[in-house]
């Protein structure tokens, strides 16, 4: 469990926590963030093939991946599927949908992260 910090919630449902900022949580070797509105942000990751965005949800936001670089494997819960992506490839992800993103190939991955429309949270999975 992640302790209670500024910029934290707590959804009402129980013990899960949300954080408005993940950058904290996982290491990528860049983060770039291209645009933020009100209830949208489109945010750039690149990833080494060691690395990861871990388990996680958003509880209001749909995030759709685009593959500028490499290839992506999105791994997802509720109903449990595994979906690879080359560049220019797109996959959305509902919101409360459980997923987890890795690298799928030996070299880096660029990939644009498009995340809305809502107020935007990240729930951690142990």
């Amino acid at each position: 469990m992640i302790p209670s910090s500024p910029g934290m919630i707590v959804e009402a449902r129980g013990m899960t926590e949300g954080v408005k900022d993940a950058s904290a949580l996982y290491e990528v070797e860049r983060r770039a963030q291209y645009g933020a509105r009100p209830g949208f942000r489109i945010t750039e990751l690149q990833i080494s093939p060691s690395q990861k965005v871990p388990w996680h949800y958003h509880s209001n936001i749909q995030d759709t991946f685009y593959v500028v670089e490499g290839t992506l494997r999105i791994f997802l819960q509720q109903p449990k599927e595994e979906v690879r992506l080359v560049r220019g490839q797109t996959f959305s992800v509902p919101p409360k949908r459980p997923h987890l993103v890795t690298n799928g190939g030996d070299t880096s991955a660029v990939f644009l992260v498009l995340q809305g429309i809502g107020d935007y949270d990240f729930v951690p999975l142990t």
